[in-house]
C-alpha cells in the first residue's frame, strides 16, 4: 500500500466514524467539554468562508449549510432562544477536500412553528480548540397547524438610472417589510438592471425635477 493510499484510507475511516458517531448533545453552562478555551494563535483557527445557509425547513426539521478554509468539522449549536441558554450542539461531518470543504447538517425534532438560532462553527481537526468564529443565523420552522401566512415579494430594485439613495436611508422599504415577520418572501425580480449606469447626479437629477 503506498503512503497516499494510507492516508487516503485514515482520512476515510476517521470521516466514517465521525458520521457513525454524529450525536446532539446538551449545551451545558453555556459551553461545551474540551471547549473551555478556544484561544490559538492567529490564523490557526478555521474560517466560514461563505456564511452559511439554511434551507428544506419543514415543521420539524431543516438543513444547514456551511464552507470552511481548510480541513475542519462542522459544528452547529441550536435552540429556540436567541440567548443560547439551553443549546443543543450537534457535531455534523468533516468537510474535506472532496467535498470543497463544505459540509452540512440535518437538524431533525425541531418544534413546529417556531424561531430557531443557530450557530455555526467549523473545528480543526488537528487541534480541538481551533474552533471559528460562530456565524449566526435564524429561521422559523413550517406550522402543522392551520393559520394565516404572510407572504411578501418585490420586483426589480435598482437599476435606469436609480438606485440606493444614502441621503435617504437606503432602501428603507426593506426594513419595513421585515418588521412584519413574513413566513415567505419572494424576490420576483432583478436586484439590477446593468445596462444603465446608476450614478449619484441620476438622483440629485430627478429630485431636482420632481420640485
Amino acid at each position: 500500500m503506498s503512503s497516499k493510499d494510507a492516508v487516503s484510507r485514515r482520512r476515510f475511516l476517521k470521516s466514517s466514524a465521525l458520521l457513525l458517531g454524529t450525536a446532539a448533545v446538551p449545551w451545558i453552562g453555556g459551553r461545551t467539554a474540551g471547549a473551555a478555551s478556544v484561544a490559538t494563535a492567529i490564523g490557526g483557527k478555521p474560517q466560514l468562508v461563505q456564511g452559511i445557509q439554511i434551507g428544506d425547513v419543514l415543521g420539524d426539521r431543516a438543513v444547514i449549510w456551511s464552507r470552511a478554509d481548510r480541513p475542519a468539522c462542522l459544528v452547529v449549536d441550536y435552540d429556540v432562544s436567541s440567548r443560547f441558554d439551553d443549546a443543543v450542539r450537534v457535531r455534523g461531518p468533516f468537510a474535506l477536500e472532496n467535498t470543497d470543504y463544505t459540509a452540512r447538517v440535518d437538524l431533525t425534532d425541531l418544534p413546529d412553528d417556531s424561531e430557531i438560532y443557530v450557530r455555526v462553527m467549523f473545528q480543526d481537526l488537528s487541534n480541538d480548540r481551533a474552533l471559528s468564529d460562530a456565524v449566526h443565523g435564524h429561521f422559523r420552522t413550517a406550522p402543522t397547524k392551520t393559520r394565516s401566512i404572510r407572504f411578501l415579494w418585490s420586483g426589480d430594485t435598482a437599476g435606469q438610472g436609480w438606485g440606493i439613495n444614502p441621503e435617504f436611508g437606503g432602501m428603507k422599504i426593506y426594513e419595513a417589510m421585515r418588521q412584519t415577520h413574513p413566513d415567505f418572501f419572494i424576490h420576483s425580480g432583478d436586484n439590477i438592471y446593468a445596462d444603465d449606469p446608476m450614478q449619484e447626479f441620476c438622483d440629485r437629477r430627478r429630485r431636482k425635477a420632481v420640485a
